[in-house]
């Protein structure tokens, strides 16, 4: 029986349906601005990407946890 996904990661189903890329996809982008603030990746992802602020969020907020960029 596998655990239910809870938190940001949640949103990753209907990202990659959304948008057509696989979560990998949006991490590797990710790394081209992984010194910025979080916000800046979030407007990064919205601006040059049109993904939506939710999604966006998400897809940082696992991606800094991911590379121990929190906190």
């Amino acid at each position: 029986m596998s655990e239910k996904v809870t938190g940001p990661a949640s949103y990753f189903p209907s990202i990659e349906k959304k948008y057509g890329q696989p979560i990998d996809h949006w991490m590797r982008l990710l790394d081209s601005v992984r010194d910025k603030k979080h916000m800046e990746q979030v407007a990064f992802l919205k601006d040059v990407h049109q993904i939506g602020h939710g999604h966006a969020n998400a897809l940082v907020a696992v991606y800094r946890q991911e590379h121990g960029l929190n906190g």
